[in-house]
């Protein structure tokens, strides 16, 4: 199928789903944070089953989980223009009845798609409080994404449990450094943390990610899972990485 591309986009391969994504190297491209965060999350395998995705950018969780699960998956994207490369990304893999595009603040957003409806959320929030955006010539796409500026974590988190069914699980990544920030908010808005892990970028090194998924009214009793490791010394991806980048038999 023949979809045109904004002259500063490209079509890249989701070679482990054997999906196209049209990204922007000036507006938005996903990160291994998406990845990580597709792989992790729980997901409803039953085509009846209801996932959401929160701060979609270009669709490319959406796009990951439509390898892993039949259910219906919807995102949820602020910025125009991102939906827009979502949507024409959605429709390159002939995916249409199983994901839609929706333009629209997260905050509320239960008010649209039904409260306490949903099994899974998935979210890759912005990750850096408003007061840090120091690049004020930086793109209006790229802050919004990087930054604070309309969406907290804290809120990331309230409107996620709007969305889900009791025993529904929402799932998100973000930074170690949040952690005790995040717990508290997901304890807040009745998501029982029940899984944790960390990513490191190699052995010995201090960990960057963290991915963290939750359990709407569920019971206490955390899991802190392995450590995942990024690169190996030589700088080539460890197998976990490489495979979740590739496929089983990269």
């Amino acid at each position: 199928m023949n979809i045109e591309l904004n002259e500063d986009e490209r079509l890249d391969d989701l070679l482990a789903e054997g999906l196209k994504i049209i990204q922007s190297p000036q507006v938005f491209s996903f990160s291994l944070d998406a990845v990580l965060l597709a792989k992790f999350a729980y997901v409803p395998i039953r085509k009846s089953g209801s996932i959401v995705d929160l701060c979609t950018g270009n669709g490319a969780i959406p796009l990951f989980l439509s390898g892993r699960s039949k259910a219906q998956i919807t995102g949820v994207e602020l910025q125009p223009r991102l939906s827009d490369m979502a949507n024409r990304s959605v429709t390159l893999n002939g995916l249409e009845d199983r994901i839609r595009i929706v333009t629209g603040d997260v905050k509320g957003i239960a008010e649209i798609l039904g409260h306490e409806k949903h099994d899974t959320v998935t979210c890759n929030p912005p990750y850096f409080p408003a007061h840090e955006l120091s690049d004020r010539n930086m793109l209006e796409e790229v802050a919004v994404a990087r930054h604070e500026l309309y969406l907290t974590l804290d809120q990331a988190i309230e409107n996620a449990s709007a969305l889900l069914k009791q025993g529904g699980k929402a799932a998100f990544v973000h930074r170690p450094g949040r952690l005790l920030d995040i717990v508290t908010s997901m304890r807040q808005h009745r998501l029982e943390p029940k899984r944790i892990r960390f990513v490191y970028p190699k052995r010995g090194r201090e960990a960057n990610t963290l991915l963290i998924e939750g359990t709407k009214d569920g019971r206490p009793d955390l899991k802190i899972l392995p450590p995942l490791y990024v690169y190996e010394d030589d700088g080539t991806y460890t197998p976990e990485v490489r495979e979740m980048l590739y496929g089983p038999h990269a």
